[in-house]
């Protein structure tokens, strides 16, 4: 996938673009971009692989409910509530077509309602792994490889993560696709970047 290509076309559509090479560069990249102000990260094995909660934590405010730490002091409630208003947002995709729309699908629905409204800026974090040629193709590997690898990581007891091969459409009372949320441009009211990273990250 030729990210220049990818970073034409979303900026075609106004979002604000940033392509690097690898992980790291991205994440120095992000380290300095974001300084002193409150962050909050949706659930993202791609923000962990790159270990930026460890990064930024050392000079921002961080809010995310996969710490354990914070769980204990705050409560996950609590956790998510200042998430809401935290300053920044960071968050990956499940998938992304090359032309530029962007697909997330959430359980709880804090994910899809922070990079839809809510913050003064939005990242989204993205590995070339994460992008398909055509919308169609993009949903599918959200539905179908993200949306399993995730209810496998969370320990769910549904069909894909047990079978772990696509998505079931179940009713399990587990299940974690739950809204599905379909970005074509950025939103009018909270600024939107794009860090574009040409390496595999997450699911």
């Amino acid at each position: 996938m030729d990210l220049q290509i990818v970073k034409e076309n979303l900026e075609k559509k106004g979002f604000k673009v940033s392509v690097f090479f690898d992980a790291k560069e991205a994440s120095d990249y992000l380290n300095k971009e974001i300084n002193n102000t409150s962050v909050a990260f949706g659930g993202s094995m791609t923000l962990a692989e790159m270990g930026l909660f460890d990064t930024l934590k050392t000079h921002n405010e961080l809010w995310y409910h996969s710490n354990a730490e914070l769980i204990e002091k705050y409560g996950r409630e609590e956790i998510f509530k200042r998430a809401m208003s935290a300053d920044i947002y960071i968050s990956s995709v499940n998938g992304m077509s090359s032309d530029g729309v962007l697909i997330n699908i959430d359980g709880n629905g804090n994910r899809i309602a922070s990079t839809a409204f809510g913050h003064k800026k939005v990242y989204y974090v993205v590995g070339k792994n994460k992008i398909e040629d055509t919308f169609e193709k993009a949903m599918w590997r959200a539905r179908n490889i993200a949306a399993p690898k995730n209810a496998q990581r969370l320990s769910r007891k549904t069909p894909c993560a047990i079978k772990g091969d696509k998505c079931y459409n179940c009713s399990s009372p587990e299940r974690i696709c739950r809204g599905i949320l379909i970005t074509e441009a950025p939103m009018s009211a909270q600024e939107t970047e794009i860090v574009l990273i040409d390496e595999h990250l997450g699911y």
